[in-house]
């Protein structure tokens, strides 16, 4: 690898800004030792795994992606956002091709609903609803449809990002008619998995992925073709997407739209009589599934499912109607004895429907220890939706049948992998043993020299305490005064990023945004923009937030990050760790909040230039035998507990930054 990424390597001599990174190198250098790794699927069964945490800067993504597409493996790279998608297929492919393999064939797969159904285009312009679309934008897509490859939503700038028009156009399952569809020899899905199939690198996202391992397993097809390697990137997302994906769900929601679609179709080529059945029994079914959500309790929020049921006997009884509904529906689509159009497809869907209702609200043993429990019962409850879930409590079974025993090899990076014991939390959630090699590389940042962590002193009250929200606010306008604005203000809670916005946004004479009151874009757009600007934030923010410069100076963090212990998931998953004689905090609760408290922390520094302060308002850092590991975890910044070392900071930074204009 030295070829490539060294001194005076290919990449040195082919980009003119080039960095040598002794750390990309040795990355680089442990993904090739891997690929070489041929004997071990063999031996034991199982792939051969690396996970290496490469903070930001080192060029993570280089450094995994030339040996892999130098291995003559066919290679999946799947990440979480579609940031780093964009990144790896506008920039570091293009420079591979240019200067390393330029015969390499990479594609991009997204799941179907981001490509056109050239079916439901022909069928919503011969139909009745022209409403959605202007004559020139009936031509725009014409002509798109006339020169586009594989026809990706993405190509479509013009189209909103929330436009009802594409939700009738692009490609879904329950609308797909297989090799029975008129417009198959044309379709832009097939010339996709064609083109996949004859490429040496897919990207996709980890929903993608785990939708294929779900697919699979189920024995009902494949998303992606067959492929010997695959490299996570954002890689501590994977457990929380496996979780979602060998899990069950049935809502109110896939119900109405089920009957929506249904009712639609009946405006087609079906005779009076069996459209009039067929509209009796939706509206039968929309009715039985209202009247079974409205047994449950009013409440919004997450709730253990099983004791309800035992609670409420009224529920069961109404589950039984909603799945009478269900069945008699899908009586009424088989009447109507066409294997033409989506009635087949209707009738999978319910069915499907009716096998997530019964297995998610069957009766559970009591009996069962709490180290033989796979699945965790429960419902939630928002503003618009009800849903029932059956969630696996460990994913590493599902991960060992379908993934580490089906490839060659599985690489996984991120910024934030390690915990305060290493790398044992991310290798037993996923379920990967304790020997699997591991490489931790340090962010090239000079943090001891351009950043500051500030921990407030030892009057500060901890969470929970009755003066705590008051005195947080006071410290968040503080510290805001002193960076004058350009702060990124993160909570871990939604109530608490309200209260705390409602009590500053008329004193700080900055702007201030709010997540929420805006999409996401645009916030950042304003925050990047607006340089003194402050931005407050829950939930998503914590990390894919990348705002280098003037306009990011602090981050503030309300407290330590630690999952909500009432979650039905977080439940079921310390009850096990428990029965497995296991400490649920120390193995569990703590290294799963110190990885999204790094995730946080890393907003700040974006490129070698940036520099700022880092604001964790929990004093349990220090009062607390466990805030010993969180302090280890974090960047190597001086920790201050005194506003004015805040203050002399920020005076000195403003001087360089002044000095710097000046200068130039």
């Amino acid at each position: 690898m030295d070829k490539f990424f060294g001194p005076d390597g290919l990449l040195a001599r082919g980009l003119p800004h080039y960095q040598f990174r002794s750390g990309q190198l040795h990355m680089a250098q442990a993904v090739a030792d891997l690929l070489h790794t041929d004997e071990h699927l063999a031996a034991s069964g199982r792939a051969a795994c690396l996970a290496i945490e490469a903070e930001t800067g080192l060029g993570k993504t280089l450094a995994y992606l030339i040996p892999a597409v130098l291995s003559g493996y066919r290679v999946v790279v799947s990440t979480n956002t579609r940031n780093l998608q964009d990144q790896i297929l506008q920039r570091e492919i293009p420079l591979i091709t240019e200067i390393i393999r330029p015969d390499l064939k990479a594609l991009c797969v997204k799941g179907r609903q981001n490509y056109l159904c050239l079916y439901r285009w022909h069928q919503l312009q011969a139909g009745s609803q022209h409403e959605l679309f202007t004559a020139g934008q009936r031509r725009e897509i014409e002509n798109w449809i006339n020169t586009t490859r594989h026809a990706d939503r993405s190509e479509l700038t013009w189209l909103p990002a929330d436009s009802p028009l594409w939700q009738k156009i692009c490609c879904q399952t329950q609308f797909c008619l297989g090799q029975d569809c008129p417009d198959g020899s044309v379709c832009f899905l097939h010339h996709l998995r064609r083109d996949a199939a004859a490429s040496d690198l897919l990207v996709v996202n980890h929903h993608l992925l785990f939708s294929d391992l779900a697919l699979r397993k189920s024995g009902y097809g494949e998303v992606l073709p067959r492929y010997e390697t695959v490299i996570f990137d954002e890689a501590h997302h994977l457990e929380a997407v496996a979780t979602t994906y060998f899990g069950f769900t049935f809502s109110r929601y896939q119900v109405l739209d089920l009957c929506s679609d249904v009712e639609r179709s009946t405006q087609t080529d079906l005779s009076v009589e069996h459209r009039q059945q067929i509209v009796e029994a939706t509206g039968r079914l929309t009715a039985a599934v209202e009247k079974f959500v409205g047994t449950f309790p009013a409440a919004r929020g997450r709730y253990l499912l099983p004791a309800l049921l035992a609670k409420y006997p009224e529920i069961n009884l109404h589950r039984d109607h909603l799945g009478a509904a269900l069945s008699h529906l899908a009586v009424r689509m088989e009447a109507v004895g066409s294997s033409d159009g989506p009635w087949s497809q209707y009738s999978n869907r319910i069915h499907e429907l009716e096998e997530r209702l019964a297995l998610i609200t069957a009766e559970q043993f009591e009996d069962i220890q709490p180290e033989d429990v796979r699945h965790t019962y429960w419902y939630e409850r928002t503003e618009r939706n009800f849903s029932l879930f059956a969630t696996p409590v460990d994913v590493a079974p599902e991960l060992d049948a379908t993934l580490f025993t089906q490839v060659r090899h599985c690489i996984f990076t991120s910024a934030t992998l390690a915990s305060g014991d290493g790398f044992h939390y991310f290798l037993n959630r996923l379920g990967l043993p304790a020997d699997t090699r591991t490489l931790q590389l340090p962010s090239p940042f000079d943090y001891p020299g351009q950043t500051l962590l500030y921990i407030p002193g030892s009057g500060y009250p901890e969470p929970g305490a009755p003066d705590h929200p008051h005195a947080q606010q006071k410290e968040i306008a503080t510290l805001i005064g002193y960076a004058g604005g350009r702060t990124l203000a993160l909570f871990t809670s939604i109530a608490a990023m309200n209260q705390a916005y409602e009590a500053l946004h008329d004193t700080l004479p900055y702007p201030l945004l709010r997540q929420g009151d805006a999409s996401r874009r645009i916030l950042l757009e304003h925050f990047r923009e607006t340089t003194h600007s402050v931005l407050f934030a829950v939930a998503s923010f914590w990390e894919g937030i990348d705002v280098p410069g003037e306009s990011l100076s602090l981050v503030i963090i309300d407290k330590l990050p630690f999952e909500v212990p009432t979650d039905p998931v977080i439940m079921a998953r310390i009850q096990r760790i428990k029965a497995l004689g296991g400490n649920p905090f120390k193995d569990y609760q703590v290294p799963s909040a110190i990885l999204s408290l790094r995730q946080g922390v890393g907003r700040l520094m974006r490129t070698a230039a940036d520099r700022g302060v880092i604001a964790v308002l929990d004093t349990r850092l220090f009062t607390r035998g466990y805030g010993r590991q969180f302090l280890r975890s974090l960047p190597p910044s001086p920790i201050t507990r005194e506003q004015t070392d805040v203050a002399a900071f920020f005076s000195t930074a403003n001087r360089l930054t002044t000095d710097a204009h000046v200068s130039h």
